[in-house]
Formats: C-alpha cells, sequence, structure tokens
C-alpha cells in the first residue's frame, strides 16, 4: 500500500503546483509562490489593465473607456489607439498569457483583434499602420511608434494563434509591418525620425522586430540590419560628453535643435537639411539623456553570442554605466522612457545572466515594486505619464525573470 499511498502524494503535490502556476500565470520560474510580492503586483496590474479594455478591445492613455480617466487630469488621446494596446497585449503575453491559454486569454484576443483591423485598413506605402495622430506615446517615441510596438507584438504572436487562419492573418500584417518598416528606415540605419522626444525608443522597438520576425523565418533584408548594426556601432563608439540642457519643445539638446537625420519620413526619402551639421545619432535620438541611447545600443549590440563576442568591448563599457545611479535615473524621474530603457537593459542582461543580471533584476523589481499605486497601475513622473503604456512597461520588467526571451523559445524554419 505504501506505493500507492506515494503516488497519490506525488499527484496531490503536482496538481498543487500545477494550481500555483496556472495562478501566477507565468511560464517561466515554477517555483515562484503566488504570495510573491512580484506576482502580486503583476497580477494587480494585469487585473486592472483588463478592467479598463475598451468594448473594442483597445485602450487609450489612461483606459479603454473614459470613465476610467485619472481624476484631475485631461485625456490627451481621443478613443483608444494602437501603440497603447499594442503594449498592453505584450505585457499579458510576457506574463504568461497565449492566445491560447492563460487567465486572459480572450482579452489579449481582443487586443489583437484591435491591432490587426488598424494594419488591414492601413495603406500599403508609408509607415503608418494608423490616421490617428497626436497621442502622448507618439509625442515621446516618435509618430510611428504604433508600427513599431505592433510589429514586435505580431512578430512573437506569429505561429501560436491556436487555428490556421488565425495564424496566417497574424503573418500576413506582420509581412506588411515589416515591408513598411524597411522601406521606411533612414539612410544612417536608424529610425529616429522627427517629431519625437525619445525616437531612440522607436529605432529599438523596429529594430528588436525585424529580429524576431527572423527567428520565425520572415527574413528582412540583411542591408537593412546592417544599416541599424552600424548605426549602433557607430553611436556606442562615439566619446561620452555632457549633453547639457534640453532645448525646450524640441526633445534635443540644447544647440542641436532643428537638425534631422537625412533619410525616410513617411514614405519620402531625403529628409529636411539645415545648415547646421547633423548632431551625433545618440544625442539627437535620445533627447540629451544618455540612458536611452546606451540602452538601445546594449540590447542590440549583445543579441547573439556572435555579437557579444564581437562587441564585448563596447558592451562593458555601457554596462559600467549601471552602477551609476545618475546614468539609471534616466532624465531624473522616472517616465515610461526610462521604463521602456531598463526593458532593454534587462533583455541585454538576462541573456548571459550572472550575478550582473541577477543584482540588475533585483534592483528593478525593487524600484518597481515601490511605484505601484494602489490601484495596481503604474504611472509615469514625465512625458509618458499614461498608465497603460507605464503600466505594461512596468509588467513587462516584472515579468523578466520568469517568461522566456520569445526568440528563444520558437522555431527557427520558414514557416
Amino acid at each position: 500500500m505504501r506505493p500507492i499511498r506515494i503516488r497519490v502524494l506525488v499527484t496531490g503535490v503536482a496538481a498543487i503546483a500545477i494550481g500555483i502556476y496556472a495562478e501566477t500565470g507565468f511560464s517561466g520560474d515554477h517555483n515562484v509562490s503566488k504570495n510573491d510580492p512580484v506576482t502580486i503586483a503583476t497580477g494587480k496590474g494585469l487585473k486592472w489593465l483588463v478592467s479598463v479594455q475598451g468594448q473594442d478591445g483597445g485602450w487609450g492613455q489612461d483606459g479603454g473607456e473614459t470613465s476610467y480617466v485619472r481624476q484631475g487630469e485631461r485625456l490627451e488621446s481621443r478613443g483608444n489607439d494602437v501603440a497603447n494596446t499594442a503594449v498592453a497585449a505584450e505585457a499579458f503575453l510576457h506574463a504568461g498569457t497565449t492566445a491560447t491559454s492563460g487567465e486572459y486569454r480572450e482579452p489579449l484576443r481582443r487586443a489583437v483583434e484591435f491591432v490587426l483591423k488598424h494594419v488591414e485598413q492601413s495603406p500599403a506605402d508609408g509607415l503608418a499602420i494608423t490616421d490617428q495622430k497626436g497621442t502622448q506615446i507618439q509625442r515621446k517615441l516618435g509618430p510611428f511608434i504604433d508600427t513599431f510596438l505592433t510589429s514586435k507584438l505580431l512578430a512573437e504572436l506569429d505561429g501560436s494563434m491556436g487555428d490556421a487562419q488565425a495564424n496566417e492573418r497574424v503573418r500576413q500584417s506582420l509581412q506588411k509591418c515589416v515591408a513598411k518598416i524597411e522601406n521606411n528606415q533612414l539612410q544612417d540605419g536608424s529610425w529616429n525620425i522627427s517629431g519625437g522626444w525619445a525616437p531612440i525608443l522607436g529605432t529599438s522597438l523596429a529594430s528588436q522586430s525585424l529580429f524576431i520576425a527572423q527567428a520565425k523565418g520572415l527574413a528582412p533584408s540583411k542591408a537593412t540590419m546592417a544599416r541599424v548594426d552600424t548605426y549602433t556601432q557607430l553611436a556606442s563608439a562615439e566619446p561620452k560628453t555632457s549633453a547639457g540642457p534640453v532645448s525646450a519643445g524640441s526633445g534635443l539638446p540644447a544647440g542641436v535643435a532643428g537638425s534631422v537625420p537625412g533619410g525616410v519620413v513617411g514614405g519620402i526619402r531625403g529628409g529636411v537639411a539645415t545648415a547646421m551639421p547633423p548632431p551625433p545619432p545618440a544625442m539627437a535620438a535620445s533627447a540629451g539623456v544618455s540612458l536611452y541611447g546606451r540602452a538601445q545600443q546594449l540590447e542590440q549590440l549583445s543579441r547573439t553570442e556572435g555579437d557579444r563576442k564581437k562587441n564585448a568591448k563596447q558592451i562593458d563599457e555601457i554596462r559600467s554605466q549601471l552602477g551609476d545611479q545618475r546614468f539609471v535615473a534616466g532624465f531624473g524621474s522616472i517616465g515610461g522612457e526610462e521604463f521602456f530603457s531598463y526593458l532593454n537593459i534587462s533583455d541585454s542582461l538576462r541573456r548571459t545572466g550572472g550575478p550582473e543580471w541577477n543584482r540588475w533584476n533585483g534592483e528593478m523589481e525593487a524600484k518597481i515594486l515601490k511605484l505601484q499605486n494602489e490601484d495596481g497601475t503604474w504611472a509615469g513622473h514625465h512625458c509618458i505619464t499614461g498608465r497603460v503604456a507605464v503600466t505594461s512597461a512596468a509588467i513587462l520588467l516584472l515579468s523578466a525573470n520568469r517568461t522566456p526571451p520569445p526568440i528563444q523559445t520558437t522555431s527557427l524554419k520558414k514557416k
């Protein structure tokens, strides 16, 4: 009888473990308790996102319905937009929900439907996938951030929708986004298109989406990938200087406002030229905040083992800055730009793991947990202040150590 009892006990323990796994929603660390502070904080954030999702499946700056607008603040975007919806969907995906499983699979599928409709209705040419303009996240990360966030989301969803028709629909929209991004790359290799406070973060997301799409068998041209690599190499090799004050309203350091790198803007090659020589790429693209540009460089330079070997010197130099709290503080107060920059650093450090990653991730978890509001949200203290984007980015950060990177869990075979 003893073997039978042992089997019953083991089965019971396994059932409990499966229950905890399902309740936490994480697909990475199976040893995490549902009472873990990070699990609780992430769960509260996800629950809030679901509670304010719009009837159309989307989210705006502070929620999907006007009744959820933060008291005392004007809702800057009217209606729900693609960028906020895409980053919210990313939060669900990285916290363990998929299109076919998990507590929040229906909210995720509704969000994906919202995004796909916009992509499908957009023209084939140009970089835009939405005709909505002037949202807060566009003003801060560039006018085409909707396209970049959507491309990354669809690249991660590709092949995992649960049925052939849905997979084909995601694949076609991903192909459309990839073509838009490739055809509208600036001549310097970036997508730092004028009109945003920190467009370098848009360049980062555009490049990441192409890299993930490549891993899924949808290969961007070698020339496109080579140009962004060259851009990042040149930017990381620039001597470190003090960026100085930011020119009011420009998003650029004083003295360089008005210069826009030549290239493709909205599908038109050439860009805007001035008599002033173009500023260094990293400075022009990071609003004078070193964290934004350096975080993009670190993520791009460290993607593969070959990259890490080839770029070891630049990587070590950037990593050495992580011990400087002034550098990590970014603009000085934590806005959405800081959250997205921290994500780039986390993506880089977790690839190799070890004490450096453990230290960084522990510090990030402590920082993010302290910033959570009572209602489960996070809000930025400057620039990107909207609760949807910042809450989503916070969940992505807290999930970094618990879900594997998407490009390491997918087949590299062409479909």
